[in-house]
């Protein structure tokens, strides 16, 4: 039974990693323009059928081909702040609400037109199986989970100790005295859409190599992302990273406890429970605008 326990463990951890990814890049854009962006698994789509034609077309090793697909990713970011959420910075917030439903639209049908209509699976190469008492692990999550793990302290580090980090936090706390300071919101806007969607692409990537990069998929990635932004509490970089977590580990224990048809009805009732707990959240952030 303990080994069963430490196997959906593992499991979940793998799952939830990538979950973080998403909603740290939902909750950056969120926690700096209030913006829902809803395009953003499509993004992630985007970057796993790049990636996967990075391999394919120029043989690239999965982790090369993985760092071009973020670094498009994060021009992209950086194209859809001037073009679609630039304009509409002062309007009311539903038209950001209905350029994001929009964006998801047209990249999503782009992504059809680029790609087809087929389902990717990333090749990795990584096909061996390590059993630690009797607790298997393949080789493709543990490298999943690092990867995971390095990309959310790089960006902690990122947040934290460099002075665009300090930047962003600055204008997520209190933008109009952000703007006294000197600080140049537009760049601070792009720098997150950057930010925001290569992270966003690094998941697509890990969703291709672990399960497939297919039509549709983007849909529950993000609906998961925004599970876990409202389950940390909005805005909170802290909380998007435990709630993922545990979003994954409880999705992992109820496919494997109670049946796989029920681990997302599962993994919603405990967010509910815990909002209805803590209303703000796992872990609010505190911000004065």
């Amino acid at each position: 039974m303990l080994v069963d326990l430490i196997q959906q463990l593992f499991n979940g951890l793998v799952i939830g990693s990538i979950y973080t990814l998403v909603a740290l890049g939902l909750t950056i854009i969120f926690g700096i323009l209030g913006i829902a962006h809803f395009a953003h698994g499509s993004v992630a789509m985007f970057g796993g059928y790049l990636t996967f034609f990075f391999i394919q077309q120029f043989g690239l090793g999965l982790f090369p081909a993985m760092a071009v697909a973020m670094a498009v990713g994060a021009l992209l970011g950086v194209v859809l702040e001037r073009v679609a959420y630039h304009p509409v910075r002062n309007a009311p917030p539903i038209n950001a609400f209905i350029i994001a439903l929009g964006l998801t639209l047209i990249i999503e049908k782009s992504n059809l037109l680029i790609f087809g209509v087929d389902q990717v699976i990333i090749p990795t190469g990584f096909d061996r199986v390590f059993n630690i008492g009797g607790v298997t692990l393949p080789e493709l999550r543990v490298y999943i989970l690092g990867i995971a793990a390095f990309l959310v302290i790089a960006m902690t580090i990122l947040i934290n100790k460099t002075w665009m980090g300090m930047a962003v936090r600055a204008v997520a706390q209190n933008r109009p005295a952000a703007v006294l300071m000197g600080i140049n919101v537009n760049t601070v806007s792009m720098f997150v859409f950057a930010l925001s969607s290569a992270l966003g692409v690094a998941a697509g990537v890990l969703v291709g190599a672990l399960f497939a990069v297919a039509p549709g998929v983007s849909g529950g990635l993000v609906v998961k992302g925004f599970a876990v932004l409202i389950l940390g509490g909005l805005g909170s970089i802290p909380g998007a990273i435990i709630g993922g977590l545990v979003l994954g580990v409880s999705e992992a224990f109820a496919s494997a406890f109670i049946s796989s048809a029920y681990k997302d009805v599962i993994a919603f009732l405990l967010m509910i429970g815990v909002l209805l707990i803590k209303p703000e959240g796992l872990m609010r952030r505190r911000s004065n605008r």
